[in-house]
């Protein structure tokens, strides 16, 4: 077989190569030598990447990370389809992250381009300060260098952690926003800001641009859209009055800029979420018959006054269930909902339908769209380890 393959010309078979699934992908890698050139080369790589986003015939996919037992710290890693009629599960990924080189618990950062951010809990008795960067469709992950600001160096901090790539620069990048917990001034400090290149596979401090006095959260979550990260900040006015605005960092340009919320929001009851192109507020308001959440949308990403609220839903739902919060939204645009018993639900936002997703989660639960890719494939000489 592999003498045959060698006589077909090169543009041929990159262009039969691009059109397969990934699994018959990495199959053939093992065909010739001819084949694994093409199929490592970071031009075919890339290719692939962008067919997969933009092939509109290819089934979309909704990754979730789960815990099926609230006494259980396994983390289950599985794809959804995320067609109309179609919500059963894809694949399920083996968690290779066991022993004592890793954590015992991992946060799940975000899912880009086909690699997954892991960062350990920092509040872990384990803790060891581990940044991963995984792709479970090729079966490789990289252990990323410690960071410059850690435990040792700057003592206690809040951290929030954001992971996107940077289309200018063809580059996948984290990062981390430190605030130390014990002398963080919302009138006067600005949180440490670092930086972590998969092309350079370094570390560095970003200074040239700094972030406006601020503070988040601990382990606030982030959205990435439009080639920048976002998370929602905090500052206190000359008044004592505590602010919450949208941080965004451009990870091509490397500089932060802001975004005004549609009302001034309950910030420990506030989250972000993509939506679409844009994003999406969900804010929880308190209230005596045991409040509800409202969901906002921005649908025009960057106009402030394009943000629109389309759905208010009470925490008490339906037949006595309780709503414990929104945590995101199907490519069809129903808003995904998890239920203190675990269940996880979509709503349409016209219609008011509810689809029991037939997903049970407890604790911590993530989910974003996913693409498979073939990124960190042409990686092996560079610290990536194959299982």
């Amino acid at each position: 077989m592999s003498d045959n393959a060698d006589f077909l010309p090169d543009e041929i078979v990159n262009q039969i190569l691009l059109r397969l699934p990934i699994k018959s992908i990495i199959i053939s890698i093992c065909v010739c030598k001819t084949w694994k050139s093409i199929i490592q080369n970071p031009t075919f790589i890339s290719t692939h990447l962008h067919r997969s986003i933009n092939n509109n015939n290819n089934h979309h996919h909704l990754l979730f990370r789960l815990r099926e037992d609230d006494a259980d710290i396994e983390q289950i890693y599985a794809l959804h389809n995320d067609d109309d009629n179609d919500f059963t599960e894809h694949t399920r990924f083996d968690f290779p992250f066991q022993g004592p080189d890793f954590n015992a618990m991992y946060n799940l950062v975000d899912t880009i381009n086909g690699l997954l951010c892991l960062s350990d809990d920092l509040d872990s008795p384990t803790n060891l300060h581990q940044f991963l960067l995984w792709n479970p469709c090729v079966r490789k992950f990289l252990k990323l260098p410690s960071p410059n600001v850690t435990y040792e160096t700057h003592g206690e901090f809040n951290e929030s952690i954001g992971f996107g790539f940077d289309t200018k620069n063809n580059d996948f990048k984290v990062v981390k926003l430190v605030t130390t917990r014990e002398s963080f001034n919302l009138r006067k400090d600005r949180p440490l800001v670092e930086l972590y290149s998969l092309s350079t596979g370094e570390w560095r401090m970003i200074t040239a641009s700094l972030p406006p006095i601020c503070g988040l959260a601990h382990r606030e979550r982030h959205v990435f859209v439009n080639g920048a990260l976002h998370w929602l900040a905090l500052r206190m006015t000359d008044y004592l009055k505590i602010y919450c605005f949208i941080l965004v960092f451009d990870l091509g340009n490397e500089v932060f800029r802001e975004i005004l919320l549609p009302e001034d929001p309950d910030y420990f009851g506030a989250s972000l979420s993509v939506y679409g192109n844009s994003i999406a507020f969900f804010q929880e308001w308190a209230s005596s018959n045991g409040g509800h959440f409202n969901i906002w949308v921005m649908k025009e990403y960057g106009v402030v006054s394009s943000w629109t609220k389309v759905l208010t839903v009470a925490n008490q739902g339906r037949e006595g269930e309780d709503i414990s919060r929104p945590i995101g939204f199907r490519r069809n645009g129903e808003v995904m909902l998890k239920m203190d018993d675990g269940q996880l639900i979509s709503q349409d936002l016209e219609t008011q339908e509810r689809k029991d997703l037939r997903i049970n989660s407890y604790n911590y639960t993530f989910v974003d769209y996913y693409v498979e890719s073939l990124v960190l494939l042409d990686k092996a000489a560079n610290g990536v380890v194959t299982y």
